[in-house]
């Protein structure tokens, strides 16, 4: 694997580790992540890099496998294009459903 598509992966990751880290001294409840502008904006900045860096790996090598990537670079774009249309509730879901799972193949890519 390329050291660029490693740099990439690791931007992911830590990404990942950042949204985490947001809800560290508290469970995570969406009431909680929907009354705060701050954590959510670090949340959508913390997505459109994982988007970003989704991006240029696909444009890299399209053969790393990354469930969900096309849909990843989407909300990307409809976060940086569209940010009048995203609502928490699809944020939320990414940090709850998507997350983890994509944390889970990141991070057996970057054992390879």
């Amino acid at each position: 694997m390329k050291n660029e598509i490693k740099t990439w992966l690791y931007d992911i990751l830590n990404a990942i580790q950042e949204i985490d880290s947001f809800f560290v001294d508290h469970p995570k409840r969406y009431a909680d992540y929907h009354n705060d502008l701050r954590t959510k904006r670090a949340v959508e900045r913390n997505i459109e890099i994982i988007g970003e860096a989704t991006n240029r790996i696909l444009k890299q090598d399209d053969s790393i496998e990354i469930s969900s990537s096309r849909k990843i670079v989407d909300v990307r774009n409809r976060i940086i294009h569209g940010y009048d249309s995203v609502s928490d509730e699809t944020i939320w879901g990414i940090v709850i459903k998507h997350l983890p799972v994509l944390k889970v193949e990141v991070e057996k890519l970057l054992e390879e």
